[in-house]
């Protein structure tokens, strides 16, 4: 009996060590959604400090119930959510919660979150950059119940020195090669590829034979996660043809100050689509109610841009 005890006790002990090792830390999250947050940024002014601490501290890095199963890393609760819902304990017993299809979905609905709704309009007077009044502007508005929230965001963002992804451009984000001039004149990384710069100011190269995006990532000092972000592209994809167009920076989001429709001119992807036109996905997606980036956009149908 003793001995089926012991033995028991030591497969609990490997399986609690198994669950451990599943869990996704701090810093693995914040290596994972730093670009997300930073985009986020870009378009809504929201410190990209604040929305990886309010993931970290909401979802518990990505490892709760919500965030695995709801793919919510906020919190965020149904209020007239007309989406996928699920019921968790929260405050008060089996509160409501949106579910997204995608975690960056997630994201994205943080951010017009905050912007929708008017008791969070003063925090858009904060810079981007200050951390300390963002945390203690949410706790005010009312987004968190617990009092130590403000302090608890910015043990985070301190902690984990989350305040460099607010300094966009900085080294620790994207690393940017130099430039040197051609003969020609075009603009030159010290290695093979010309960059080129779209009408919408944003930079590519132009894959030639035997590319992958693996050798343009390493090129350029970038990851391969960043530069599948950039493109749109799924995970675990190197397969390149001469002639592809490779952002190796973020394509553009959406504009609230500019709206620009055109009309498709030849049968294609949604992907391919944004590729053109230098616009991320998801961007075109969101604009233009369609069902998921694998949709298959039409000769002569209208879409908007931005």
């Amino acid at each position: 009996m003793k001995k089926n005890l012991l033995n028991i006790a030591a497969l609990l002990i490997a399986f609690s060590s198994v669950a451990a090792e599943g869990k996704i830390t701090r810093i693995e999250y914040v290596g994972q959604w730093n670009a997300t947050a930073i985009q986020e940024m870009l378009e809504s002014g929201i410190p990209a400090s604040i929305t990886l601490a309010q993931g970290i501290l909401e979802s518990g890095s990505g490892n709760s119930k919500l965030a695995r199963e709801g793919n919510n890393h906020f919190g965020i609760k149904c209020h007239g959510w007309e989406g996928e819902k699920m019921y968790v304990d929260d405050d008060k017993k089996g509160e409501c919660f949106r579910v997204y299809r995608h975690a960056q979905d997630s994201y994205h609905d943080h951010s017009a979150f905050l912007k929708k709704y008017d008791r969070y309009s003063f925090l858009f007077t904060y810079d981007s950059d200050d951390y300390e009044s963002w945390a203690k502007g949410l706790k005010k508005a009312g987004y968190a119940t617990n009092p130590q929230y403000p302090q608890r965001l910015i043990k985070i963002i301190e902690e984990m020195n989350l305040a460099q992804y607010d300094k966009v451009g900085s080294p620790e984000i994207i690393k940017t090669p130099n430039l040197v001039s051609s003969s020609s004149g075009a603009r030159k990384f010290s290695n093979t590829h010309a960059v080129k710069n779209h009408k919408m100011n944003v930079s590519y190269v132009v894959a030639e034979k035997g590319d992958t995006y693996y050798q343009i990532a390493k090129e350029f000092g970038l990851t391969l996660n960043q530069l599948y972000r950039f493109n749109d592209i799924e995970k675990n994809k190197d397969f390149l043809e001469p002639g592809d167009v490779i952002y190796i920076e973020h394509k553009r989001g959406w504009n609230p100050f500019k709206k620009d429709e055109v009309v498709v001119n030849e049968t294609m992807t949604l992907v391919d689509f944004a590729q053109i036109h230098a616009v991320k996905a998801q961007t075109i997606k969101r604009l233009n109610d369609l069902q998921d980036e694998e949709t298959v956009l039409e000769k002569g149908q209208k879409v908007t841009l931005r």
